[in-house]
C-alpha cells in the first residue's frame, strides 16, 4: 500500500486533513522518502522508511496525529507539540484548518536537521 492509497481510503474530513498535512510535509521535506510503515504514513531519510524516520501521520476516528520522532528536541513556542514516548512529540489535528503551514514547516525543518547531523 502506498501513502496515496492509505490517505485516499480515509473518510472525510480526515482525508482532507491528512492531505493538507501531507502537502506541508512534502513541501518542507522534498528530500524525504514516504512510505507506509507499521500501518501509517512515515517520511524519513534514505531508502528504508524506518531507518531514519522524521515524521508520521496516524489517523484516528476524529483526528490525525502528526508526529515527529525527535519532536521533544524541536523548539515549540506555540506549545502545541505534546511529548510522547522516547524523544517523540505530536499534535492532534482535527481539521485541515488546524494545520499551520509556517509552524509545521519550522518543526519539520528542525526535525530534519536533527536527523542529518
Amino acid at each position: 500500500m502506498t501513502v496515496t492509497d492509505h490517505l485516499t481510503a480515509l473518510d472525510e474530513p480526515l482525508r482532507e486533513t491528512a492531505e493538507q498535512l501531507r502537502a506541508v510535509i512534502e513541501a518542507a521535506l522534498p528530500e524525504a522518502t514516504a512510505a507506509v510503515w507499521h500501518g501509517h504514513p512515515v517520511w524519513g531519510l534514505g531508502d528504508r522508511p524506518g531507518a531514519r524516520p522524521v515524521c508520521l501521520l496516524k489517523p484516528y476516528a476524529s483526528y490525525v496525529t502528526f508526529g515527529l520522532w525527535r519532536g521533544q528536541d524541536v523548539p515549540d513556542p506555540s506549545g502545541r507539540l505534546v511529548a510522547g514516548a522516547r524523544r517523540m512529540a505530536s499534535v492532534k489535528v482535527r481539521t485541515a484548518a488546524d494545520v499551520d503551514p509556517v509552524l509545521f514547516t519550522g518543526w519539520l525543518r528542525r526535525a530534519y536537521e536533527l536527523e542529518t547531523r
